[in-house]
């Protein structure tokens, strides 16, 4: 059927997915599916036949509504984004977020305000791009495709909804949008329209907070494939009003290589940043990445001089130090999958029994013992006596 109405093709992996997810309950307490469709990624992904991870859904009801009818079917409701008309079903396979119809009363390109409707078309409209704005009757699988988003999405082609322009004004966060979804099902070229428009407004990124600047590149770094994505936006200087340190890709071109389809999206940061840990902690800082990314980012950014030992990078940095930093190397990790910290076989207080006097010495001793005890590639026993013997001489006895 045309762009404007229901596709009667059954949504198979939807019904399937129905049953698993006990939504039939839910969908019948929520007015069944003529009031309450399935909605966006699970649409899609289901026509893709890839795996779902999040199950959203729109209604006609208001959110005052749908919160009593979920209180009669004794489902717990909790009000996530009741603002904008959102409130997430409790299930026990799952949280499932409703969100009532809308459409955009104002936007000043972070935020939104709205008002409800009762119009699928209308609501469609205010989504970014076409293949997220299918939505799915879950009662008997019927697709309603407004905007061509079956079509895009089996040519590969992620287009905005309308004007490109305009859609960037209202969100900005789309600009990073639109290159997340176009490394995830992107085929070709990306539609002109839409590059053309996110050079043209690459420097609305910086009105975005630093934490959803974050949040979406880390989301296309850990795709199979997100080179393609990145190279596009530094060829039209579309990354470099929030981030000018990232020029090339040839580093992680080379990581997603040697890693195959399970990379790691803080290793593949680090690949775009290089060696260089002091500008890994300014990036980390202005991102306002957690403590532990931050401080991983800065570790894989280190030195990346060729390893003599890698038992020994690891009891210095950690094995996820170590294997971030093999990886982006070009060095085989595979020594690290059986490798366990050993524990020095020295304490302070042996060597105070060897005669140290108590103090900051001792730690001093303690220090310079481990590093002649990692170079000796971790001796044990009798092999470790004798080289702190040869550092440490024992106490003579007392007679």
């Amino acid at each position: 059927m045309g762009r404007d109405g229901g596709d009667a093709c059954e949504l198979v992996g939807a019904f399937e997915m129905v049953r698993i997810a006990a939504l039939d309950s839910l969908v019948m307490a929520l007015g069944g599916g003529e009031t309450t469709r399935l909605i966006g990624g699970v649409v899609r992904d289901t026509l893709l036949g890839q795996p779902v991870s999040d199950i959203d859904m729109a209604t006609r009801l208001t959110p005052d509504e749908v919160i009593a009818r979920l209180k009669t079917a004794g489902v717990k409701s909790v009000p996530t984004g009741i603002a904008h008309g959102t409130v997430t079903a409790v299930l026990p396979s799952g949280p499932v977020e409703i969100t009532t119809l809308r459409r955009d009363v104002s936007t000043d390109g972070r935020r939104a305000t709205v008002a409800f409707t009762d119009d699928w078309r209308e609501d469609a409209a205010r989504r970014d791009f076409s293949i997220n704005a299918l939505s799915a009757n879950p009662e008997t699988g019927e697709v309603f495709d407004y905007f061509g988003g079956r079509d895009d999405l089996a040519a590969g082609i992620v287009r905005f909804i309308g004007d490109p322009l305009q859609r960037i004004s209202e969100d900005h966060l789309r600009i990073l949008r639109f290159f997340r979804f176009f490394a995830r099902f992107g085929k070709g070229d990306p539609d002109p329209a839409a590059y053309e428009a996110c050079a043209a407004r690459a420097n609305d990124l910086m009105a975005l907070s630093r934490e959803r600047i974050a949040s979406e590149l880390l989301k296309l770094l850990s795709y199979p494939t997100p080179v393609v994505a990145i190279r596009l936006m530094l060829a039209r200087g579309i990354l470099k009003p929030v981030l000018p340190e990232i020029i090339t890709v040839d580093a992680l071109d080379a990581l997603v290589v040697r890693e195959g389809s399970g990379g790691d999206p803080i290793r593949r940061f680090a690949a775009l940043i290089g060696p260089n840990p002091a500008v890994a902690q300014d990036i980390a800082k202005r991102l306002k990445l957690s403590k532990a990314h931050g401080k991983r980012l800065a570790t894989a950014c280190g030195s990346t001089l060729p390893i003599t030992s890698i038992p020994a990078l690891a009891y210095r940095i950690g094995s996820e130090g170590a294997r971030d930093r093999l990886l982006l190397s070009g060095g085989d990790p595979a020594p690290l999958d059986s490798w366990k910290r050993p524990t020095l076989p020295v304490t302070g207080g042996t060597l105070i029994t060897r005669g140290l006097e108590p103090g900051p010495i001792v730690a001093q001793t303690l220090a310079a013992i481990e590093d002649a005890w990692i170079d000796a590639g971790f001796p044990s026993g009798d092999d470790f006596d004798a080289l702190l013997e040869r550092l440490i001489p024992a106490k003579p006895s007392q007679s």
